[in-house]
């Protein structure tokens, strides 16, 4: 008989192997899924994880590690402030499309006025737009007790609704010829989140991340605020007792949380994408929650979390292309990761036992 036995103490081993126990997990169980399929899971594994790095064309598909990457790091870092003090916002793709609209809007707004200060009045907006949309359930949950989780969930639904509303009219491109979406904001000099070195992916919101990542690492191990939210999560009595406010926590966590996700949003309509539109939002915001955890909520954990994310986006894309594998099949393999994460992190509090059944 198998039994799961609390451990005396965190297990730090099984903390810091599970993410990579995980990683292979999902390689030989995405490996099944693929067979299943009737292709050879070992080509498979190896378009997804060698081709973007080391094949052919893999001068074009590097760049595109930054490019795919630095939302998921910018996301990932502000949800990761909050997981660790149990503050759960789920509605990061919500905040990542209210920052694309708001920012957008504001560039938008000056169009064709050509200005140095358009982008950066963009880039605050942005922040702003994610910033405000957090603010509810953060407003909710400190005044009426509310499940920050759901509110956060749902209005993601409420922010896609928005950006349909937004892409069919009032930032419809007047000269689109009444197709649905923005003016080309990559054709707007001012608005453009152009890259900084032609032809290596590094954009702004690169930059963004790097600083976030940095930013957090300080936070968390330099600042009394990273000590309340470290101690909240981990010990939320002796929180109390040490006079940690927990309106005031909520409201920065998820303040923070929303304007790195509107961030993301504003960096990527005005440069990858390039405008608003019906389908703007590929998942960023719920695919983040999947790096913060295989990072451990650490700041450099999540960079490297955000890269191997960043390289199952494009090594998916490959393997659709060159082996017919379906996107659903692409996304269950990605949601085999958090799966298995989740699993095998219940070894780092329990010991799994063989205990000999009692006879009566």
């Amino acid at each position: 008989m198998i039994v799961l036995e609390k451990r005396p103490q965190p297990s730090r081993a099984w903390s810091m192997a599970t993410p990579l126990v995980a990683v292979l997990a999902t390689m030989f169980f995405g490996g099944l899924l693929f067979a299943a399929l009737g292709k050879n899971p070992v080509e498979a594994i190896g378009t997804i994880f060698w081709e973007p790095l080391f094949g052919e064309y893999a001068f074009y598909y590097r760049p595109q590690l930054l490019v795919k990457g630095a939302p998921l790091v910018l996301i990932a870092i502000g949800l990761s402030l909050g997981f660790r003090a149990g503050i759960w916002n789920i509605g990061a793709e919500g905040q990542y499309i209210m920052g694309a609209i708001v920012g957008a809007g504001v560039g938008l707004a000056f169009y064709p006025m050509e200005a140095f200060y358009i982008f950066p009045l963009m880039v605050i907006a942005g922040a702003l737009g994610g910033w405000a949309w957090a603010m509810v359930p953060a407003f909710l949950k400190v005044r009426f007790g509310t499940n920050e989780i759901l509110v956060s969930l749902m209005m993601v639904y409420v922010a896609e609704q928005l950006l349909a509303s937004m892409s069919l009219g009032l930032l419809k491109n007047p000269e689109g010829f009444g197709f649905p979406g923005s003016r080309n904001l990559q054709s707007y000099a001012s608005a453009h989140n152009a890259e900084l070195i032609e032809g290596t992916g590094m954009h702004w919101g690169v930059v963004a991340a790097l600083i976030a990542v940095i930013f957090a690492y300080v936070l968390l191990n330099r600042h009394m605020t990273g000590f309340h939210i470290r101690l909240t999560g981990e010990a939320p009595r002796a929180a109390r007792f040490a006079g940690v406010k927990p309106a005031r926590l909520i409201l920065f966590c998820l303040g923070v949380s929303g304007a790195l996700a509107g961030l993301a949003g504003l960096f990527e309509v005005s440069g990858p994408s390039g405008q608003i539109s019906i389908d703007f939002n590929v998942g960023y915001g719920f695919t983040a929650i999947i790096v913060a955890f295989l990072g451990r909520l650490h700041p450099v954990g999540i960079l490297l979390a955000g890269g191997l994310m960043a390289l199952t986006y494009i090594g998916g894309e490959i393997a659709q292309g060159s082996l017919g594998l379906p996107a659903a099949a692409i996304q269950v393999f990605q949601g085999m990761l958090l799966f298995f994460l989740l699993a095998l992190d219940l070894l780092t509090n329990y010991r799994i036992r063989a205990a000999r059944k009692e006879v009566a």
